[in-house]
This record gives C-alpha cells, structure tokens and sequence, in this order.
C-alpha cells in the first residue's frame, strides 16, 4: 500500500499556500488520510534550518546545501514514512523549488542540485505537482498586501522572473507530473483548476 505525494509550488505571492488547506479538505471528505507539511521545515531540524534560511544572509550554494540537508530529514522522518502507511502527503514546496530559486533564481549549475536531489531523494519524486504560474509584479503586488517580506522575498523583479523560467523549464521536463496552474486567475478560478486536475486522475 502507498499514498499519493502531492506538492505545490510557484513564486512567493502566487497564492499556493491559500489553496493547500482547500486540497486537504477536498481529499478528506472523499475519505482520505492525509499529512500536510511545508519546505523548508516538516520536522523540528528543518524548521531549525528553515529560520537560518529565511533570515541570514548566504550565497546560493549554501542556500541549496541548507535546504537539501533539511530535506533529507523531512523525507525520512516525515515524508517517506506517511506514504509508506498509504497516507496522502500535501507539501508546499520541495526540490522543484529548489531548482527554481537556486538554479534560476542564484544561477546555480542544474546539474550539481540534480546531484543532491538524487543523493537526498533516491529517486523519490511527487506524483503531482501543481505550479501556480503567476506574474512576478502581480505576486509581489500580493506580497506587499499580505505580510512583511522575508530574505527572499526583498529580491527585484528579475530575480523573481529568473525563478518563474526555471520553474517553465522544470515544468518542460516532467509534462506529466507539473499541471500548470494560472494563479493569475480568481481563488474559485484556481481552485476549479485544481479540482479538475484531481478529478481527471480520478483523485
């Protein structure tokens, strides 16, 4: 028996985070059991590594280096776990992130973070990803509405145009497991997306 992974991504302020509990409750009223975490974070040491990471300065190599290590044990201890008991794994956030911030965004060699991926993973990869596609200027509109930028968050709009590519790029690579989402669209709007997404796996 195993369950399904699911994980959400896309730039800061593209509005994943909202849409997560609204997947939790969908799944659990068709009767599943589900566990619903975050990246960087999921278990004490990588909510440890997750603060480092949010508010001291660092280079990109010790960006990715700090996020796999806390992704390390979030797949042990949490992850892997969950799906090995047939639970269903909700994630905000994993390596696609990754790949989009460090290797888009800081300009970090794709293929030293596919190495960590494979050291860190195994070979493990979601089963769905939904990447919530938006516009760098209207997230950063939403951002400012929201809350108090982190490290990250204070980037220029290149920044965060570089990490959308590369997330078009990750998503180019595995068709079938990256749905594109337009979370330029309305809260209904993206989640009938998602809800027709899960219907058409039968999810």
């Amino acid at each position: 028996m195993s369950g399904r992974f699911i994980t959400f991504e896309g730039i800061d302020g593209a509005g994943k985070s909202t849409h997560i509990e609204s997947v939790a409750q969908h799944l659990r009223r068709h009767g599943v059991e589900l566990v619903q975490t975050r990246e960087p974070g999921g278990t004490p040491l990588a909510e440890s590594l997750r603060a480092l990471f949010l508010h001291q300065d660092m280079d990109g190599l010790t960006e990715a280096l700090l996020v796999f290590a806390a992704r390390r044990d979030h797949v042990q201890r949490v992850i892997a776990p969950a799906l090995a008991l047939g639970q269903t794994v909700l994630c905000d956030r994993f390596t696609d992130a990754s790949f989009a911030y460090q290797g888009g965004g800081r300009g970090m060699d794709w293929q030293v973070l596919a190495t960590l991926e494979q050291w860190v993973q195994q070979g493990r990869q979601p089963d769905l990803t939904f990447w919530f596609d938006v516009d760098p200027a209207l997230a950063a509109q939403r951002r400012a509405q929201a809350r108090d930028a982190d490290r990250l968050e204070q980037l220029d709009l290149e920044f965060f145009a570089r990490v959308r590519a590369a997330y078009r790029r990750r998503a180019e690579s595995a068709p079938g497991r990256i749905v594109r989402i337009d979370a330029s669209d309305t809260i209904d709007g993206v989640a009938t997306q998602i809800r027709a997404e899960l219907e058409r796996r039968g999810w």
